[in-house]
């Protein structure tokens, strides 16, 4: 899907970076984000090592990576990549946006400086995202990195669902940093292979900084387990809420945009241009479908055993039809609950 500019957005220019730090700057106004903590975080784009200098993967294997836009030989695939960048971007903002009213309600003051790091993370993730819009994609990146701090997870017009949900208290966020955020890092770890040379070097940086936002996730839980506070059926209620999302977020098999989405991986057969293009796209495609649900599964079905089988007995199907129960907010039993957790 190209995306394409709102009439209705606000007529707001951005000709440099600086000025989309403004609109940062306003943005975090806006949705009210105010941590003392957040104050001495340095904001900067982090640019690491290529793990290697050559196109990894497909008909463009063993030329050099793509440095600028310009070189990148065919449109759909300049296209593709400008939606990696803000799909990328907008999970960053978004989660930000579900989770900024749990400052209020921290557990602990170790649970807060958590907290706080996870969100300026988040943030310079986002950060990082737009300095690649705005340095590299002309003044299509420049109308997209300012729709990035438009868009609100509230309203429900981020563009991935699972980041239009509540974040509203901590057995919640330790829920979504275990499994949204692993899902993440599979994203990220995509990204690093990508022959866009720039792209590629921003994810050891945010790589290194989402490792410690699934440990949070993971040793919340633990906390949580080994406190036996919170009752199972609580808990399960969360898994029900996030492990589905969480799935989703892999995509679908069969997407139409499948072959494109890898950038410069086998680019050419996505573009229908390698020998016999139908069948050669739809087996590349369904290996790479494979693989990533593979270990996808691999990774959950571990994080259910390591919760202590709290997960249904039914598997992911059965987790898959609870989704549909009640996600309203907790109820008076229900804070109680995770009050004595605390």
């Amino acid at each position: 899907m190209k995306l394409s500019v709102s009439a209705s957005s606000p007529a707001v220019s951005v000709k440099t970076f600086d000025d989309w730090i403004d609109l940062f700057r306003d943005w975090q106004r806006k949705i009210d984000l105010e941590v003392p903590g957040l104050k001495s975080y340095t904001w900067e784009a982090k640019y690491g090592d290529l793990r290697s200098s050559e196109i990894e993967f497909g008909d463009y294997a063993g030329q050099p990576k793509w440095e600028r836009v310009s070189q990148i030989p065919h449109q759909p695939v300049k296209d593709a990549l400008l939606n990696l960048v803000v799909y990328q971007g907008d999970t960053e903002f978004a989660s930000v946006e579900q989770q900024r009213n749990l400052f209020r309600t921290a557990p602990s003051a170790y649970d807060l400086e958590t907290m706080t790091r996870i969100m300026a993370e988040e943030m310079r993730h986002g950060w990082q995202m737009c300095h690649l819009l705005v340095t590299h994609f002309g003044e299509a990146g420049k109308i997209e990195a300012r729709k990035l701090l438009e868009r609100r997870s509230w309203q429900h017009n981020r563009l991935l669902g699972s980041f239009n949900e509540d974040v509203s208290h901590w057995v919640d966020f330790y829920v979504y940093t275990d499994f949204v955020d692993r899902d993440g890092k599979y994203q990220l770890n995509m990204l690093s292979t990508s022959s866009f040379a720039p792209l590629a070097r921003s994810m050891g940086p945010m790589l290194k900084e989402e490792a410690f936002h699934i440990g949070t996730g993971q040793t919340g839980l633990g906390r949580i387990l080994r406190g036996r506070r919170v009752p199972a059926p609580l808990l399960q209620k969360y898994l029900n809420k996030w492990i589905p999302t969480a799935y989703d977020l892999f995509g679908v098999d069969q997407a139409r945009q499948l072959g494109v989405v890898l950038v410069g991986a086998e680019a050419d057969a996505a573009l229908g241009r390698v020998e016999g293009p139908q069948r050669g796209r739809k087996a590349r495609a369904a290996r790479r479908g494979e693989v990533h649900r593979n270990a996808a599964v691999a990774q959950l079905a571990q994080q259910r055993h390591g919760l202590g089988r709290v997960v249904d007995a039914e598997g992911t199907e059965g987790v898959r039809a609870a989704v549909g129960a009640e996600r309203s907010g907790l109820g008076v039993e229900e804070h109680g609950a995770l009050s004595a957790a605390s």
